[in-house]
């Protein structure tokens, strides 16, 4: 049974080395008959969460906040599979991603809580520079676990510093051979 799998893309680079791994997730789980949605994220409009509390998961647009998440919350809410892809900033994931994050709390507001659990699953796909991912993984292991999301694993593709370096890399392939594990 294919799966609907929707991609947050965190990195600032449209070619980067980020990119590079997405592309390579996205044909692998489409070979598996997958259906992939990506939004790159430094290309839309979405402001950091204001903590208001005012969210309600059962209006259409669950936000008090209008601006471009309006997009990322029906693909979420009807999604089987979340990818979290971003290039490594000291040592976490980049403010894009963080902030996209940080706003899905609104569809855990209101009557049923429409983010937690449901089935889903997650993965993390990662390039950076340096090889220091502990503190990365270590948030998003906490993260799965407080989603109650099954977590597919993670590519990690350290030793990358300027665009391009990833073509030829081991972790490209792992990033095509887990999005075509999805089924």
């Amino acid at each position: 049974m294919s799966k609907n799998i929707v991609i947050l893309n965190g990195s600032p680079r449209r070619k980067g080395n980020t990119t590079a791994l997405v592309k390579a997730f996205t044909e692998g789980a489409e070979s598996a008959g997958n259906t992939v949605t990506e939004f790159f994220l430094d290309g839309m409009d979405i402001h950091g969460c204001k903590g208001c509390f005012g969210g309600h998961n059962e209006r259409e647009c669950p936000c008090v906040q209008k601006d471009d998440m309006n997009k990322i919350y029906p693909a979420v809410r009807e999604c089987d599979v979340i990818v979290l892809a971003s290039p490594l900033y000291y040592w976490n994931m980049s403010g894009q991603i963080r902030t996209a994050i940080d706003r899905l709390f609104a569809l855990e507001e209101g009557d049923e809580n429409l983010l937690r659990g449901h089935g889903r699953s997650c993965a993390l796909l990662m390039a950076a520079e340096g090889h220091d991912f502990e503190d990365v993984t270590r948030y998003f292991d906490h993260l799965m676990e407080h989603l109650n999301w099954k977590n597919l694993g993670h590519v990690l593709a350290g030793g990358n510093n300027d665009v391009g370096d990833i073509k030829g890399k081991p972790e490209i392939q792992e990033a095509h051979d887990l999005g075509s594990s999805i089924q």
